[in-house]
């Protein structure tokens, strides 16, 4: 199983550059390993430096199954925000309260290469928003508005 990277660690704050297409075979064959990851950890995304990847991918749980995101990115935010409570699998513990828009606009790159256009909602657009704050260098300490639990562990944290 592919190890997670806990905060702090110096690439869960660096940037991501976008992939060369078409993918080589080495990170062809990673997406399934981090398929496998975010079942094996119980979560619902999960971003290529929380395996200590320096890639623009992120793959995510959805209902019809795992999907990988090759160089995604927010393209539009919508006005509407909501708060929500989050927690991240590189920061075991901690929980807060984030404020994200509720909805946004997506481009990203299928695992079969093509360019994809999407309009998220809900839970969907806030998962693909904390993932892609990975790939941006930016975890959920940055957002919390207000700690739900495991607030001590910030100063540990802190350092990420």
């Amino acid at each position: 199983m592919l190890p997670l990277i806990i905060a702090p660690n110096k690439i869960l704050r660096t940037p991501t550059k976008e992939l060369a297409l078409p993918l080589d075979a080495k990170i062809l064959k990673l997406i399934p390993e981090m398929f496998a990851a975010i079942e094996y950890y119980k979560g619902i995304g999960l971003a290529a430096p929380q395996i200590n990847a320096s890639l623009r991918l992120m793959v995510m749980a959805t209902t019809s199954g795992p999907k990988a995101f090759i160089n995604p990115k927010v393209v539009k935010a919508s006005r509407k925000l909501e708060d929500m409570e989050e927690g991240c699998l590189s920061l075991p513990g901690l929980f807060g309260v984030v404020r994200r828009p509720y909805s946004v606009a997506v481009e990203y790159i299928s695992l079969g290469g093509k360019k994809i256009t999407a309009n998220l909602k809900g839970m969907t657009a806030r998962v693909f928003q904390h993932e892609t704050d990975h790939l941006d260098g930016v975890l959920i300490t940055d957002k919390i508005t207000e700690y739900t639990n495991g607030h001590e562990l910030f100063a540990k944290y802190q350092g990420a």
